[in-house]
């Protein structure tokens, strides 16, 4: 019998350190069910001592979540533990996960602190948080830049205190497969105690090689934990993929010694969910979860397809999830149809409140557009999420016109806190005209960084969903917007990033 692969996302913690990532509370929930129905194995919700937000979304999680271990990330000190322990407390399994630099660099440059003193708080740490939590998690951060005498010293030290898991971060994306994995190998030989943890690695992207890393880990060093994300989101060039991972050891049985538990057939459910909520769109030619990942162009794969699918398919699209567009509901849906589609796909609202306007949303949407697919009603509630939240601006109205031979006019009405605002202006184009027409009022001047737009289904009358990333002081935040009318999903998606950016929310990012 094989053994378990312990599968640890951090899609909510990690990933959402992506630039302009950032989940709200309900978000949040919604990506832990998905990742509950999906069978992972560790939950990490976030990181409670951020911010007031970051810690109620971390207890809100743990408080729904039954099925899986929820964890929440906590520096190496009494405060952020104890918020972390506070946090959790309310779930069925929980776990504190607490970490420090072991680096040279990073204990010189960052923590301005001796090995003598990181050692100390390491241990420090874990004791305290091991009085209050029976299953804690230690990670040196920059392990994979870290000497590696000093490393075993902390590690040991951490074991003895009483950590269940030791995880290895390859913080910077500076490993090569074979190497990490027997440095991983070199380290539970070395640490006296090794075998009383089960050993983690936390890889990321920045060389293309976050998923071999953390394979290579897995075979040649005996790791039985992967911390991962959804589509590899995550800081920089991000983390290694979840769908990749455990479609490598499901395809690839014959050669790697551990399984997961995992229900793939949820992977490109969970994928389509992480990308409306954070406006990350998944590149076409991204494995597994890519909208090219089981299309064939050429003629010639055409046909070995047709006649034995295995011929140039190593895997079954359905066992990821991939399926046809479902069509589901229809303009004569009535409320008890909807409100049982949505808990199908996972999509539960906290109140009748909120399915009352998320039904009355889906109306007005099938006045629109005949038939209604199960990607439009994610959107549709991903749209009704974020306007739920702080909402300093409002499209009341707007009205564009343009034509070959005429410069594109836009009007637009906008509501601030109640109180509505008329603007028009020329632009290269109709979206061009109507992001200037709502600048003309908010004035915020805010640096466009992304504009993004993306079918949610197929067929001239598909929404479009839009994305768009707005930075100012330093701030970098997303706004997701979907209509019929790609102008209006682009006004809408440009109205969320700027409530985002006017919400004025301190979060405190644990690696600084």
């Amino acid at each position: 019998m094989k053994d378990r692969l312990i599968i640890f996302d951090t899609t909510m913690r990690d990933g959402e350190q992506s630039p302009g990532a950032s989940m709200t509370r309900e978000e949040k929930i919604r990506i832990a069910r998905q990742l509950e129905r999906m069978r992972v194995d560790v939950i990490e919700a976030g990181f409670p001592a951020a911010s007031n937000g970051d810690f109620e979304a971390v207890r809100a999680v743990a408080n729904v979540i039954k099925d899986s271990t929820v964890a929440g990330l906590c520096r190496a000190n009494d405060r952020d533990i104890g918020r972390g322990i506070e946090a959790l407390k309310g779930a069925r399994s929980w776990r504190v996960h607490t970490f420090i630099a072991t680096s040279r660099l990073h204990m010189e440059k960052k923590l301005r602190m001796t090995p003598d003193q990181v050692l100390e708080d390491a241990r420090n740490a874990v004791r305290y948080a091991r009085k209050h939590c029976p299953d804690v998690e230690f990670s040196p951060e920059d392990a994979s830049r870290s000497e590696p005498d000093f490393l075993c010293r902390v590690l040991e030290a951490v074991i003895a205190e009483g950590a269940t898991t030791i995880n290895i971060p390859d913080t910077v994306g500076y490993a090569v497969p074979q190497q990490f994995g027997e440095f991983i190998r070199t380290l539970r030989e070395r640490v006296p105690n090794s075998d009383k943890a089960v050993w983690s690695v936390h890889c990321h992207n920045d060389l293309g090689m976050a998923v071999a890393n953390s394979l290579a880990a897995v075979v040649i060093g005996g790791a039985r934990q992967v911390e991962c994300t959804v589509n590899g989101l995550g800081e920089r060039a991000g983390n290694t993929a979840l769908e990749e991972v455990v479609m490598a050891m499901k395809t690839r049985g014959d050669f790697f010694p551990v399984e997961t538990r995992i229900d793939t057939t949820q992977i490109v459910s969970a994928s389509r969910l992480v990308s409306q909520i954070t406006g990350f769109v998944v590149q076409p030619n991204k494995a597994v979860v890519g909208a090219n990942a089981f299309a064939h162009a050429s003629g010639i794969h055409q046909d070995g397809v047709i006649k034995a699918r295995q011929t140039y398919e190593i895997m079954r699209a359905e066992d990821v999830g991939w399926t046809t567009n479902k069509i589901v509901l229809g303009k004569l849906s009535g409320r008890t149809a909807f409100k049982q589609r949505l808990k199908e796909l996972g999509l539960d609202l906290e109140s009748e409140e909120a399915y009352n306007k998320a039904f009355q949303r889906f109306k007005d949407l099938a006045d629109k557009k005949a038939e209604i697919f199960d990607e439009d009603l994610q959107a549709l509630i991903s749209e009704g999420g974020a306007s739920s939240l702080y909402e300093r601006w409002k499209l009341v109205h707007m009205n564009q016109a343009s034509g070959m031979g005429e410069r594109p006019h836009s009007a637009v009405v906008l509501s601030e806190f109640g109180t509505e605002h008329s603007a028009e202006a020329q632009g290269d184009g109709p979206v061009d005209a109507t992001f200037k027409a709502i600048e003309s009022v908010a004035k915020s001047g805010a640096e466009l960084l992304l504009y993004s737009v993306n079918a949610i289904t197929t067929g001239t009358e598909s929404q479009g969903e839009v994305t768009v990333r707005l930075q100012k002081a330093g701030r970098i935040v997303n706004g997701l917007g979907a209509d019929t009318d790609i102008v209006v999903a682009s006004a809408k998606a440009y109205l969320a990033a700027l409530n985002k950016l006017h919400d004025e929310t301190e979060r405190i990012n644990p690696q600084v």
